[in-house]
């Protein structure tokens, strides 16, 4: 075997461990996160605040929490969305369609359709998944503590529907030092025309 082929096999063989390990660690995630079974919902009262279609807020509003079946939320999203919000998995870096928008305008809830980040406060961040710095308004999400695989994490949520979104770290820009890291098709970016 050659010098060349030998480096491939070994540097092709990561690779496929690499893959492998991902996919495991998510699947193990995902069952570790995902959401209660349906009878275990509870109906509630959320505060949320709305924003117009232009990207205006609106008003602050209590409404009640979107509650669905596994079945039901299985018919409304992708498999890919299914299972980052529903079960907590975790998208591909560099995967997702959202990663590098940089047009003016709101990103919502796949789900539910909840304002949950500004394009204003996007940015950069090199790890692959969309950064934000703040949210579009602290009652659209809230935070759970992750303690899955040893580490600690806060897990953000959308406020409304309890969809997974990513997590929130400590390394983000100014002016709040936070990165909502979030997964993309977790996300649904509506682009604002006359900005």
């Amino acid at each position: 075997m050659n010098d060349f082929s030998r480096r491939a096999f070994i540097f092709g063989g990561a690779a496929a461990a690499s893959a492998t390990v991902f996919a495991t660690v998510n699947k193990m995630a995902a069952d570790s996160l995902a959401d209660p079974p349906d009878e275990d919902s509870k109906h509630a009262k959320v505060t949320i605040v709305e924003f117009g279609d232009d990207g205006k807020r609106l008003r602050s509003i209590e409404r009640d929490k979107i509650i669905k079946s596994k079945d039901e939320w299985k018919k409304l999203l992708s498999a890919d969305s299914y299972q980052v919000t529903r079960r907590a998995a975790t998208e591909a870096p560099e995967s997702g369609e959202l990663v590098h928008e940089h047009r003016v305008g709101i990103f919502r809830c796949v789900c539910c359709a909840n304002a949950l980040f500004d394009s204003k406060a996007k940015f950069e961040s090199g790890t692959g998944w969309p950064s934000f710095w703040e949210p579009i308004a602290k009652e659209n999400v809230y935070e759970k503590l992750d303690v899955s695989f040893g580490v600690v994490r806060r897990e953000v949520k959308c406020t409304l529907c309890d969809a997974h979104l990513g997590h929130v770290f400590e390394d983000g820009p100014r002016p709040t030092g936070l990165r909502y890291c979030m997964n993309s098709v977790a996300l649904q970016f509506f682009e604002l025309k006359n900005s």
